[in-house]
Parts: C-alpha cells; structure tokens; sequence
C-alpha cells in the first residue's frame, strides 16, 4: 500500500475516533445550545463554543512544535500560563519552574531518534543542562483540516538540517457544556524514514502548563488511583490526574484521561506541583530510577503509535467520584 493511501486510511481511523468521542457529550451540548466554531487563519485556528473564546491552534513554521493556547473554562477563565507568545518570554520570572518552552498544550518528546522536540532552540541559552543534544522541530506538510468540531494536522519530524525522520499526526476536536469545555486529542507518530526510536526521558510527552493560582502551593493533584499531590503521583502510572484550585472566588480544575487504547495505557505521568501536568509513557527508567529498567520504544518503518487523551476543564466544585464517572464514561468509547 503506497504511502499516500496508508496516510489516507490512517488519518480517516483519527477523525472516526474523534467523533465516537464526541457522542457521549452530543446530549449535554444540545441541552445548553453550545456549538463548536473553527475559524481559519493565517498560522492559526481560532476555536470558540457557544459564541464564546476558547482557544487557538497554532502552527506557525517560525516555532518549533504546535500547541493550543490559552484554554479557558466554560465561564471564561484562562487555567493555562500566559507564555511564551510565539517565541517571547521577555518580561516573565526565570526561577526554577521557568520551562519557556512548555506551553499551555502541546505534545513532543525528549528523545525521538536522538533529537530534542520537548525543548526548543529559540531557548536554548535559558537552559542549563542540556548538554550537546540536537533539537529537533516540526513542519506542517499542508494547510491544517476544520472538520465541523475537529481540526487535523501533519507534521513532518526534522532534524536541524531539515532531514525528515518521521511524521506526526495531531487531531482535536473540541465540545463542553454550560460547566465544562472538552478536547479530545489523538497524537500519531509515523515511521516513515526509517524505523523511529522513542527514549527513556522524564521531558515529553503530552504537557499542559498551569497558571500559578492551579499551581503550587495553591494546587491540588489527585489521580485515579486516589493518590495526592507530586510526590505520589510523578512517576506513577493512572487512568487520569486532575488539578483543580481558585481562580477568582471560583473552583476550577483540569483533568486529562489516558484512554485504555493509548500507547502503553495506563501512562506514567510527569505532573508537577509547580504547574506542569503531562502525560509519559516512556521515562520509566527516570521514573524509578532503576537502571535495569528501559521505557524506550522503536517503531518499525511503515508503522505507527498511537496516543489519545482527553482534557476535561471543569467549572466549580468536581469531585473526584464525578471525574472518575466520566473517565468511566470516555474509556468505554472504541
């Protein structure tokens, strides 16, 4: 089968993912009135719901890996950080929970055939330990599809000489309701020049960087597990973490769900109480620190990875029982 027909055939099993995800919330969205609009623009895609702003996807060829910025609650709240803006991070506090290069949403890892794609270039004098290691970057390969509530991406893996190593599928489609907004995402790597090895780091995979009032010490982290805060939840595998803090007078929070057909489910997570929430299947060696343990993983050429998650923003008081109930709810879609 050509290369073409495979991407074809791949990129049709994404959106039909996509959309069984979305019938669980298709009753609650018709009872509130909320719709979904996509609108194109240069670099980017704005996404609103129910009239209202919700985030943006951008893809611009200047910045090293797409990502969806802000994210905001039913009722209007940003829960995200407020940078970098595209490359800029002029004016923001350089301590120890710095990480310019994590993004409000975004996906990359810290090894992929040796290359960096976790970290960027455009910060590398902000980092101090990382070494002689290559970064790699992504580049969309044409215009980005706005399928009603959905948009598809591909992306080719580059080396810093523009050799391509791989390809990269991103699909999201977003819904919520009048307490809720959702993202349902599902990230495919392809081997496509050759077989791709995946390392054993703690920098990847799937990340979401928090505002400070979700961060420590005005954050709580809970798992599926029922574990509490950093120290028993980094490194650990769940079905899902959430965090949830005030903003405004109000309770808010995140959870992301690791679907039960996602790579390796149930992910380890590398969440941290400083505001990172992020979602690794690979760092198993980091995580335990066990020298006899690997987490790396090589695609063979002509085959894929697939990872699938979905990011519930919650407006006011939701329990755990309650997150539990609709990670319930998510794992049970094919």
């Amino acid at each position: 089968m050509s290369s073409r027909v495979n991407q074809a055939v791949l990129e049709g099993d994404v959106m039909r993912v996509l959309q069984l995800g979305a019938i669980g919330w298709i009753f609650s969205a018709a009872l509130t009135g909320a719709t979904v609009e996509l609108k194109p623009a240069q670099n980017q895609i704005d996404v609103s719901i129910d009239g209202n702003a919700f985030t943006t996807y951008y893809f611009s060829p200047e910045i090293a890996k797409p990502y969806l910025m802000p994210l905001r609650t039913a009722s209007g709240d940003i829960i995200t950080r407020g940078f970098p803006v595209g490359n800029d991070v002029s004016g923001q506090p350089q301590g120890r929970a710095f990480e310019p290069h994590q993004r409000p949403l975004y996906f990359g890892h810290g090894d992929i055939d040796g290359l960096d794609f976790w970290q960027e270039p455009i910060f590398d004098k902000y980092y101090r330990d990382h070494g002689h290691q290559a970064y790699g970057h992504m580049s969309l390969t044409a215009a980005a599809e706005v399928r009603q509530q959905s948009i598809l991406a591909r992306f080719t893996l580059n080396d810093p000489n523009n050799r391509v190593i791989g390809e990269e599928t991103q699909s999201f489609m977003f819904h919520g309701d009048t307490h809720t907004r959702v993202v349902d995402c599902v990230f495919v790597l392809h081997a496509t020049a050759g077989p791709l090895d995946i390392g054993d780091t703690k920098e990847g995979t799937f990340g979401i960087r928090l505002a400070p009032e979700l961060s420590a010490p005005l954050d709580h982290m809970i798992s599926s597990n029922g574990a509490e805060g950093e120290k028993a939840i980094w490194g650990k595998p769940a079905d899902w973490v959430d965090y949830s803090g005030t903003m405004a007078g109000k309770s808010v929070g995140i959870a992301v769900f690791d679907h039960p057909k996602s790579f390796r489910h149930p992910t380890t997570w590398h969440a941290r109480a400083y505001g990172l929430l992020a979602a690794n299947p690979f760092g198993l060696r980091e995580f335990t620190r066990d020298e006899n343990k690997d987490g790396a993983w090589t695609i063979p050429e002509g085959k894929s990875v697939t990872f699938r998650y979905r990011v519930l923003i919650h407006d006011g008081p939701f329990p755990g029982a309650r997150i539990s109930d609709a990670y319930q709810q998510y794992a049970a879609e094919k």
